[in-house]
Protein backbone atom coordinates (compact mmCIF):
# COMPACT_ATOMS: atom_id res chain seq x y z
CA UNK A 1 0.00 0.00 0.00
CA UNK A 2 1.41 3.19 -1.01
CA UNK A 3 0.97 5.84 2.19
CA UNK A 4 0.38 9.74 1.47
CA UNK A 5 3.82 10.44 2.32
CA UNK A 6 5.18 8.27 -0.03
CA UNK A 7 3.04 10.13 -2.54
CA UNK A 8 4.15 13.57 -1.70
CA UNK A 9 8.08 12.26 -2.58
CA UNK A 10 6.61 11.19 -5.48
CA UNK A 11 5.43 14.11 -6.54
CA UNK A 12 7.88 16.35 -5.65
CA UNK A 13 10.77 16.70 -8.02
CA UNK A 14 14.15 17.56 -6.58
CA UNK A 15 15.82 20.20 -7.40
CA UNK A 16 19.99 19.95 -8.54
CA UNK A 17 22.71 21.12 -6.36
CA UNK A 18 23.46 24.07 -7.51
CA UNK A 19 19.59 25.45 -7.90
CA UNK A 20 18.26 24.53 -4.51
CA UNK A 21 22.28 26.52 -3.73
CA UNK A 22 20.82 29.48 -5.91
CA UNK A 23 17.31 29.66 -4.86
CA UNK A 24 18.17 29.41 -0.81
CA UNK A 25 21.77 31.07 -1.38
CA UNK A 26 19.40 34.74 -2.60
CA UNK A 27 17.03 34.35 0.38
CA UNK A 28 20.50 34.29 2.32
CA UNK A 29 21.51 37.05 0.85
CA UNK A 30 18.86 39.48 1.04
CA UNK A 31 18.82 38.48 5.05
CA UNK A 32 22.62 39.70 5.15
CA UNK A 33 21.52 42.90 3.07
CA UNK A 34 19.22 44.20 5.64
CA UNK A 35 21.80 43.15 9.00
CA UNK A 36 24.30 44.89 6.82
CA UNK A 37 22.16 47.88 6.47
CA UNK A 38 21.25 48.22 10.25
CA UNK A 39 25.18 48.33 11.12
CA UNK A 40 25.00 51.56 8.93
CA UNK A 41 21.59 52.62 9.56
CA UNK A 42 22.70 52.66 13.45
CA UNK A 43 25.18 55.51 12.17
CA UNK A 44 23.30 57.24 10.55
CA UNK A 45 20.44 57.52 13.16
CA UNK A 46 22.95 58.28 15.95
CA UNK A 47 23.76 61.81 13.97
CA UNK A 48 19.79 62.13 12.90
CA UNK A 49 17.64 61.05 16.10
CA UNK A 50 21.11 62.16 18.02
CA UNK A 51 20.98 58.93 20.15
CA UNK A 52 23.20 57.88 22.90
CA UNK A 53 25.54 54.76 22.39
CA UNK A 54 22.86 52.94 24.69
CA UNK A 55 20.21 53.97 22.18
CA UNK A 56 22.42 52.37 19.75
CA UNK A 57 23.23 49.30 21.48
CA UNK A 58 19.19 48.82 21.29
CA UNK A 59 18.50 48.87 18.12
CA UNK A 60 21.53 45.88 17.67
CA UNK A 61 20.05 43.79 20.66
CA UNK A 62 16.70 44.21 19.72
CA UNK A 63 17.44 42.56 16.47
CA UNK A 64 18.74 40.00 18.19
CA UNK A 65 15.70 39.70 20.81
CA UNK A 66 13.75 38.83 18.01
CA UNK A 67 16.00 36.42 16.22
CA UNK A 68 16.30 35.02 19.43
CA UNK A 69 12.63 34.07 19.49
CA UNK A 70 12.32 33.48 15.90
CA UNK A 71 15.06 30.96 16.04
CA UNK A 72 13.38 28.83 18.52
CA UNK A 73 9.02 29.19 17.47
CA UNK A 74 10.49 28.66 13.76
CA UNK A 75 12.91 25.76 14.30
CA UNK A 76 10.42 24.14 16.09
CA UNK A 77 7.88 24.44 13.58
CA UNK A 78 9.87 23.71 10.87
CA UNK A 79 10.15 19.64 12.65
CA UNK A 80 6.08 20.07 12.71
CA UNK A 81 4.93 21.43 9.08
CA UNK A 82 8.14 21.77 6.80
CA UNK A 83 10.94 23.58 6.08
CA UNK A 84 9.52 25.41 3.09
CA UNK A 85 6.20 26.72 4.89
CA UNK A 86 8.84 27.98 7.51
CA UNK A 87 11.03 29.32 5.00
CA UNK A 88 8.33 31.10 2.66
CA UNK A 89 7.05 32.81 5.97
CA UNK A 90 9.98 34.21 7.86
CA UNK A 91 11.28 35.82 4.48
CA UNK A 92 8.04 37.39 4.30
CA UNK A 93 7.83 38.33 7.57
CA UNK A 94 11.44 40.33 8.22
CA UNK A 95 11.05 41.77 4.26
CA UNK A 96 7.73 43.67 5.08
CA UNK A 97 9.00 44.54 8.38
CA UNK A 98 12.31 45.93 7.32
CA UNK A 99 10.21 47.76 4.31
CA UNK A 100 7.81 49.64 7.32
CA UNK A 101 11.00 50.27 9.57
CA UNK A 102 11.80 52.89 6.72
CA UNK A 103 8.77 55.08 7.47
CA UNK A 104 9.00 55.12 11.45
CA UNK A 105 9.55 58.51 13.01
CA UNK A 106 10.07 57.10 16.97
CA UNK A 107 13.09 55.51 18.40
CA UNK A 108 10.32 53.03 20.12
CA UNK A 109 8.16 52.59 16.40
CA UNK A 110 11.73 51.53 14.91
CA UNK A 111 12.71 49.21 17.53
CA UNK A 112 9.30 47.13 17.37
CA UNK A 113 9.72 46.72 13.87
CA UNK A 114 13.29 45.80 14.12
CA UNK A 115 11.79 42.85 16.43
CA UNK A 116 9.61 41.55 14.03
CA UNK A 117 12.44 41.64 11.36
CA UNK A 118 14.33 40.15 13.53
CA UNK A 119 12.08 37.06 14.21
CA UNK A 120 12.09 36.86 10.47
CA UNK A 121 15.62 36.68 10.13
CA UNK A 122 16.01 34.41 13.59
CA UNK A 123 13.85 31.65 12.26
CA UNK A 124 14.93 31.72 8.45
CA UNK A 125 18.64 30.60 9.06
CA UNK A 126 18.84 27.57 10.62
CA UNK A 127 15.51 26.21 8.72
CA UNK A 128 17.22 27.20 5.54
CA UNK A 129 20.38 25.27 6.21
CA UNK A 130 18.79 22.43 7.64
CA UNK A 131 17.06 22.25 3.95
CA UNK A 132 19.43 22.36 2.53
CA UNK A 133 21.89 20.04 4.33
CA UNK A 134 18.99 17.55 4.31
CA UNK A 135 18.80 17.57 0.27
CA UNK A 136 22.71 17.49 -0.91
CA UNK A 137 24.77 14.27 -0.68
CA UNK A 138 27.14 13.59 2.30
CA UNK A 139 30.36 13.88 0.40
CA UNK A 140 29.59 17.56 -0.48
CA UNK A 141 26.91 18.33 2.20
CA UNK A 142 29.43 20.99 4.35
CA UNK A 143 31.06 22.04 1.18
CA UNK A 144 27.55 23.45 -0.22
CA UNK A 145 26.37 24.88 3.07
CA UNK A 146 29.03 26.69 3.37
CA UNK A 147 28.84 28.25 0.11
CA UNK A 148 25.24 29.02 1.31
CA UNK A 149 26.92 30.85 3.81
CA UNK A 150 29.10 32.66 1.56
CA UNK A 151 26.03 34.57 -0.03
CA UNK A 152 25.73 35.98 3.35
CA UNK A 153 29.04 38.22 2.07
CA UNK A 154 27.42 38.99 -0.98
CA UNK A 155 24.72 40.59 1.12
CA UNK A 156 26.96 42.51 3.21
CA UNK A 157 28.68 43.72 0.33
CA UNK A 158 25.68 45.24 -1.41
CA UNK A 159 24.39 46.45 2.06
CA UNK A 160 27.92 48.36 1.98
CA UNK A 161 27.42 49.24 -1.10
CA UNK A 162 24.00 50.89 -0.63
CA UNK A 163 24.74 52.71 2.33
CA UNK A 164 27.76 54.08 0.47
CA UNK A 165 26.25 55.61 -1.88
CA UNK A 166 22.07 56.10 -1.14
CA UNK A 167 22.46 56.83 2.73
CA UNK A 168 24.20 60.19 2.35
CA UNK A 169 22.58 61.08 -0.43
CA UNK A 170 18.76 60.07 -0.19
CA UNK A 171 19.03 58.81 3.70
CA UNK A 172 18.76 55.61 5.11
CA UNK A 173 14.71 55.31 4.94
CA UNK A 174 15.77 54.45 1.27
CA UNK A 175 18.54 51.98 1.63
CA UNK A 176 15.98 50.25 3.89
CA UNK A 177 13.32 50.44 1.29
CA UNK A 178 15.38 48.28 -0.83
CA UNK A 179 16.10 45.67 1.94
CA UNK A 180 12.40 45.05 1.71
CA UNK A 181 12.55 44.03 -2.59
CA UNK A 182 12.80 40.05 -0.75
CA UNK A 183 9.08 39.92 -0.32
CA UNK A 184 8.29 39.45 -3.83
CA UNK A 185 11.02 36.83 -4.13
CA UNK A 186 9.20 34.83 -1.47
CA UNK A 187 7.10 34.34 -4.15
CA UNK A 188 8.81 33.39 -6.14
CA UNK A 189 10.32 30.96 -3.47
CA UNK A 190 7.32 29.22 -3.18
CA UNK A 191 6.68 28.24 -6.80
CA UNK A 192 10.16 26.41 -7.00
CA UNK A 193 11.06 24.94 -3.95
CA UNK A 194 10.37 21.66 -2.85
CA UNK A 195 10.61 20.64 0.11
CA UNK A 196 13.68 18.27 2.56
CA UNK A 197 13.40 15.04 0.79
CA UNK A 198 14.60 13.64 4.16
CA UNK A 199 11.97 15.28 6.18
CA UNK A 200 8.83 14.47 3.90
CA UNK A 201 10.32 10.53 3.81
CA UNK A 202 10.68 10.73 8.08
CA UNK A 203 7.33 13.05 9.20
CA UNK A 204 5.26 9.81 9.61
CA UNK A 205 5.34 9.78 13.61
CA UNK A 206 3.37 12.08 15.79
CA UNK A 207 5.97 13.78 17.88
CA UNK A 208 4.98 17.01 19.74
CA UNK A 209 7.26 20.12 19.92
CA UNK A 210 7.95 19.34 23.83
CA UNK A 211 8.89 15.66 22.56
CA UNK A 212 11.42 17.19 19.81
CA UNK A 213 12.94 20.19 22.65
CA UNK A 214 13.57 17.29 25.11
CA UNK A 215 14.89 15.31 22.58
CA UNK A 216 17.98 17.52 22.11
CA UNK A 217 18.62 17.17 25.33
CA UNK A 218 18.62 13.00 25.07
CA UNK A 219 21.69 11.42 26.30
CA UNK A 220 22.61 10.35 22.86
CA UNK A 221 22.13 14.43 21.96
CA UNK A 222 23.54 16.43 25.27
CA UNK A 223 26.62 16.32 24.40
CA UNK A 224 26.91 17.97 21.31
CA UNK A 225 23.42 20.12 22.37
CA UNK A 226 26.33 21.65 25.37
CA UNK A 227 28.74 22.30 22.62
CA UNK A 228 26.40 23.79 20.19
CA UNK A 229 25.34 26.40 22.69
CA UNK A 230 28.43 27.60 23.95
CA UNK A 231 29.77 27.55 20.11
CA UNK A 232 26.41 29.34 19.06
CA UNK A 233 26.66 31.85 22.21
CA UNK A 234 30.27 33.09 21.85
CA UNK A 235 30.03 33.76 17.87
CA UNK A 236 26.68 35.63 18.41
CA UNK A 237 27.83 37.64 20.90
CA UNK A 238 31.39 38.70 19.45
CA UNK A 239 30.10 38.38 15.84
CA UNK A 240 27.26 41.28 16.87
CA UNK A 241 29.63 43.47 18.92
CA UNK A 242 32.01 43.94 16.64
CA UNK A 243 30.39 43.84 13.45
CA UNK A 244 27.12 46.29 14.59
CA UNK A 245 29.71 48.49 16.00
CA UNK A 246 31.86 48.38 12.93
CA UNK A 247 30.51 52.29 11.29
CA UNK A 248 30.71 53.09 15.03
CA UNK A 249 34.03 52.51 15.54
CA UNK A 250 35.27 53.76 12.91
CA UNK A 251 33.83 57.31 13.26
CA UNK A 252 35.25 56.88 17.18
CA UNK A 253 38.45 56.54 15.78
CA UNK A 254 38.29 59.52 13.78
CA UNK A 255 37.00 58.94 10.81
CA UNK A 256 33.91 60.66 8.84
CA UNK A 257 30.89 58.70 8.37
CA UNK A 258 31.35 58.05 4.65
CA UNK A 259 35.03 56.84 5.12
CA UNK A 260 33.83 54.89 7.28
CA UNK A 261 31.22 53.40 4.98
CA UNK A 262 33.93 53.24 2.48
CA UNK A 263 36.42 51.21 5.03
CA UNK A 264 34.26 48.96 5.98
CA UNK A 265 32.94 48.00 2.46
CA UNK A 266 36.82 46.97 1.90
CA UNK A 267 37.26 44.63 5.23
CA UNK A 268 33.72 42.82 4.02
CA UNK A 269 35.04 42.03 0.56
CA UNK A 270 37.68 39.37 2.67
CA UNK A 271 34.15 37.50 3.68
CA UNK A 272 34.25 36.09 0.44
CA UNK A 273 37.53 34.30 0.47
CA UNK A 274 37.12 33.86 3.88
CA UNK A 275 33.79 31.85 2.81
CA UNK A 276 35.58 30.04 0.07
CA UNK A 277 38.38 28.95 1.95
CA UNK A 278 36.53 27.86 4.57
CA UNK A 279 34.47 25.82 1.67
CA UNK A 280 37.09 23.90 -0.11
CA UNK A 281 38.86 23.17 3.65
CA UNK A 282 35.57 21.98 5.18
CA UNK A 283 35.52 18.54 3.11
CA UNK A 284 39.66 18.18 3.18
CA UNK A 285 40.50 19.01 6.83
CA UNK A 286 36.86 18.37 8.67
CA UNK A 287 34.39 20.46 10.34
CA UNK A 288 36.40 21.03 13.87
CA UNK A 289 39.79 21.84 12.32
CA UNK A 290 37.79 24.81 9.99
CA UNK A 291 35.71 25.97 13.01
CA UNK A 292 39.09 25.94 15.55
CA UNK A 293 41.51 27.61 12.98
CA UNK A 294 39.35 30.18 11.24
CA UNK A 295 37.74 31.14 15.46
CA UNK A 296 41.07 31.33 16.34
CA UNK A 297 41.87 33.80 13.73
CA UNK A 298 39.44 36.19 14.29
CA UNK A 299 40.28 36.52 18.15
CA UNK A 300 43.65 37.60 17.03
CA UNK A 301 42.30 39.66 14.44
CA UNK A 302 39.67 41.34 16.41
CA UNK A 303 42.77 42.30 19.40
CA UNK A 304 44.71 43.52 16.97
CA UNK A 305 41.47 45.54 15.48
CA UNK A 306 40.55 47.18 18.37
CA UNK A 307 44.45 48.21 19.45
CA UNK A 308 45.27 49.73 15.93
CA UNK A 309 46.53 52.87 15.55
CA UNK A 310 46.76 53.40 12.15
CA UNK A 311 45.34 53.38 9.28
CA UNK A 312 46.74 50.76 7.33
CA UNK A 313 46.93 48.29 10.52
CA UNK A 314 43.05 49.08 10.93
CA UNK A 315 42.25 47.78 7.61
CA UNK A 316 44.15 45.10 7.25
CA UNK A 317 43.39 43.51 10.90
CA UNK A 318 39.65 45.00 9.81
CA UNK A 319 40.13 42.66 6.36
CA UNK A 320 41.10 39.53 8.53
CA UNK A 321 38.52 39.84 11.29
CA UNK A 322 35.75 39.46 8.33
CA UNK A 323 37.49 36.53 6.16
CA UNK A 324 38.37 34.32 9.58
CA UNK A 325 34.69 34.95 10.99
CA UNK A 326 32.85 34.83 7.83
CA UNK A 327 34.29 31.49 7.11
CA UNK A 328 33.73 30.17 10.71
CA UNK A 329 29.92 31.20 10.71
CA UNK A 330 29.66 29.09 7.54
CA UNK A 331 31.43 26.21 9.18
CA UNK A 332 29.23 26.59 12.44
CA UNK A 333 26.23 26.66 9.84
CA UNK A 334 27.15 23.33 8.23
CA UNK A 335 28.32 21.64 11.51
CA UNK A 336 24.71 22.13 13.43
CA UNK A 337 22.31 20.35 11.55
CA UNK A 338 24.51 17.22 11.17
CA UNK A 339 24.36 16.84 15.16
CA UNK A 340 21.30 15.43 15.18
CA UNK A 341 19.02 12.98 13.41
CA UNK A 342 15.79 14.22 10.97
CA UNK A 343 13.20 14.90 13.56
CA UNK A 344 14.54 16.76 16.01
CA UNK A 345 17.34 18.48 13.30
CA UNK A 346 15.55 22.08 12.70
CA UNK A 347 14.56 22.26 16.68
CA UNK A 348 18.23 21.33 17.51
CA UNK A 349 19.77 23.68 14.99
CA UNK A 350 16.71 26.57 16.38
CA UNK A 351 17.20 25.91 19.51
CA UNK A 352 21.13 26.47 19.52
CA UNK A 353 20.79 29.38 17.16
CA UNK A 354 18.75 30.71 19.79
CA UNK A 355 20.67 30.75 22.52
CA UNK A 356 23.38 31.97 20.10
CA UNK A 357 21.29 35.09 19.47
CA UNK A 358 21.02 35.91 23.28
CA UNK A 359 24.78 36.57 23.05
CA UNK A 360 23.84 38.67 20.15
CA UNK A 361 21.57 41.22 21.98
CA UNK A 362 23.91 41.22 24.91
CA UNK A 363 27.27 42.14 22.89
CA UNK A 364 25.84 45.29 21.18
CA UNK A 365 24.60 46.66 24.84
CA UNK A 366 27.86 45.63 25.94
CA UNK A 367 29.51 48.18 23.85
CA UNK A 368 27.37 50.43 24.35
CA UNK A 369 27.69 50.33 27.95
CA UNK A 370 31.57 50.38 28.03
CA UNK A 371 31.92 53.31 25.01
CA UNK A 372 29.65 55.07 27.59
CA UNK A 373 31.41 54.58 30.84
CA UNK A 374 34.42 55.11 28.70
CA UNK A 375 36.60 52.09 27.89
CA UNK A 376 39.07 51.85 25.11
CA UNK A 377 38.16 49.85 22.18
CA UNK A 378 40.80 47.53 22.21
CA UNK A 379 39.39 46.69 25.78
CA UNK A 380 35.81 45.67 24.94
CA UNK A 381 37.47 44.09 22.16
CA UNK A 382 39.66 42.29 23.75
CA UNK A 383 36.23 40.50 25.54
CA UNK A 384 35.14 39.01 22.07
CA UNK A 385 38.60 37.74 22.06
CA UNK A 386 38.23 35.52 25.39
CA UNK A 387 34.23 34.90 24.35
CA UNK A 388 35.46 33.11 21.43
CA UNK A 389 38.43 31.12 22.79
CA UNK A 390 35.81 29.81 25.15
CA UNK A 391 34.14 28.40 22.08
CA UNK A 392 37.24 26.96 20.82
CA UNK A 393 37.85 24.92 23.90
CA UNK A 394 33.98 24.01 23.74
CA UNK A 395 34.75 22.11 19.94
CA UNK A 396 38.28 20.85 20.95
CA UNK A 397 36.92 18.92 23.65
CA UNK A 398 32.84 18.21 23.37
CA UNK A 399 32.90 18.61 19.66
CA UNK A 400 33.11 15.26 17.27
CA UNK A 401 33.86 15.12 13.58
CA UNK A 402 30.80 14.85 11.21
CA UNK A 403 32.65 15.09 7.69
CA UNK A 404 31.02 13.05 5.00
CA UNK A 405 28.95 11.30 7.71
CA UNK A 406 25.14 10.34 6.59
CA UNK A 407 22.63 11.84 8.20
CA UNK A 408 19.77 10.00 10.33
Amino acid sequence: MTTINEKKVSKQKPLSKNKLLGIAGLAWMFDAMDVGILSFVIAALATEWALTPNEMGWIGSVNSIGMAVGALVFGVLADKVGRKKIFMITLILFSVASGLSALTTTLIAFLALRFLVGMGLGGELPVASTLVSESVEAKERGRVVVLLESFWAAGWIISALIAYFIIPDYGWRVALLITALPAFYAIYLRLKLPDSPKYTEKNTETRSIIQNMKGVWAKKYAKATLMLWIVWFTVVFSYYGMFLWLPSVMVMKGFSLIQSFEYVLIMTLAQLPGYFSAAWLIEKAGRKFVLVTYLLGTAASAFVFGSAETTAVLIVSGMLLSFFNLGAWGALYAYSPEQYPTVIRATGSGMAASVGRIGGILGPLLVGSLVTAGYEIGWIFGIFCIAIIIGVIAIIFLGTETKQVELE
